[in-house]
């Protein structure tokens, strides 16, 4: 007995020290990682961390329900798809054609009207909001200076990083994108409670503006600078011009970095379901225009659908770019396999959302289970045509 009252007592001696050290060393953001992430058995973020997280709502209206096809789930999903969902945990899978669902799947409890995290799919939503910014006169053009929100920022080349910069991944932001590893500034952001902090205490040391580098952090500083101009949260912004107008079914939830003012999780985060991430890509497919109503200036959507730099063709402002089976294609992309994916040659969304994502290697930036979810989806679109 008192060898374990001596073992208990030098055992929360231990633990009161690290906790002492930790914020010493100003790595207390371990502790909320370690408590919503590590304890539950995950390496990284998961579908539905944002139970665990305070949030902000973004407010729907008056729902607009998609169309259902009248063939509606009368065509089954190929061989090759089921074990790629399988394999792969997807929890919701859409094929909307002419703003008509096609084809619905959900796996694992999922329903349509479930939450689950968008990840950097969010990154996409944030651009949207620059668009809208700029349609309003809020932000002059993507050539505006975040030193003219921020000019507190910090580096070598502050002064002239621009907000397109930051939307393009072009920034020169010293962020380094590892998303395992619990010292990264990635994880830092992801638990850290006070994160305009994080991201004004890092610099600008590459000359922004000249080659694709893809950092989470520019899209945090890009959504703060929208934040100023707007006078808004970002929820708030993306609500009252696109989630509302776009007719989303449910409401929706943005993680924050602390209770009540804080600020979004900016380049990820957003709690949702396919059928309301999916109206994103229906906005962007007819040019900004929805039912119409011009929510966002048409050049601006082809901006941000065409490559910045030739070398790096895979993106544009705010989206990833592709061309599959020659099919031109563009989508917004997030975390262990989040997709909603655009083909506006057959006015074609494709959405997936689920908890592991496809193998990634060096060279090609496209998983590989993204090529799977489009060609799969022409094998069903194309058996539906031999049908009829």
């Amino acid at each position: 007995m008192k060898f374990l009252k001596q073992f208990f007592k030098w055992l929360s001696i231990i633990i009161v020290s690290i906790i002492i050290l930790m914020y010493i060393f100003d790595v207390d953001y371990l502790l909320r990682a370690v408590r919503t992430i590590y304890f539950r058995g995950y390496t990284t973020a998961f579908l539905e961390d944002y139970t665990h997280f305070p949030n902000r709502e973004i407010k729907k209206g008056a729902a607009q329900p998609w169309n259902i096809t009248k063939d509606y789930n009368t065509i089954p999903a190929t061989e090759t798809l089921e074990k790629t969902h399988k394999e792969l945990k997807t929890a919701s899978f859409l094929i909307i054609q002419n703003d008509s669902i096609f084809h619905e799947s959900y796996f694992d409890g999922y329903t349509k009207d479930s939450k689950s995290n968008s990840f950097s799919m969010a990154k996409s939503v944030i651009t949207m909001a620059l668009g809208k910014a700029i349609m309003e006169g809020k932000i002059k053009n993507l050539d505006q200076k975040v030193v003219d929100f921020f000019p507190e920022l910090k580096g070598k080349f502050a002064k002239e990083v621009t907000v397109g910069d930051l939307s393009s991944m072009a920034s020169g932001l010293s962020w380094d994108e590892k998303y395992y590893s619990p010292f990264s500034i990635v994880t830092r952001a992801y638990f850290d409670d006070d994160l305009k902090k994080v991201i004004l205490g890092l610099e600008i040391n590459e000359k922004p503006g000249q080659s694709f580098k893809y950092l989470s952090g520019s899209t945090q500083l890009l959504a703060m600078c929208i934040e100023k101009a707007t006078g808004e949260y970002v929820s708030d912004y993306v609500s009252k011009h696109f989630w509302q107008p776009m007719g989303s079914e449910n409401e929706a939830l943005w993680q924050l970095d602390h209770e009540n003012d804080g600020i979004e999780k900016a380049y990820c985060c957003i709690a949702s379901n396919a059928r309301d991430f999916a109206r994103f890509g229906k906005l962007y497919l007819n040019n900004g225009n929805w039912n119409g109503k011009q929510l966002l200036d048409s050049t601006f959507v082809q901006k941000c659908i065409t490559p910045r730099f030739p070398e790096s063709s895979e993106y544009g402002y705010g989206w990833w770019l592709n061309k599959i089976n020659d099919k031109n294609l563009y989508y917004m992309r997030g975390h262990l396999g989040q997709f909603v994916i655009v083909i506006p040659e057959d006015k074609l969304i494709i959405v997936r959302l689920g908890h592991i994502k496809g193998l990634q290697t060096e060279t090609d930036p496209h998983s590989n289970d993204l090529y799977t979810y489009v060609q799969e989806a022409y094998k069903m679109l194309n058996q539906r045509k031999n049908q009829n």
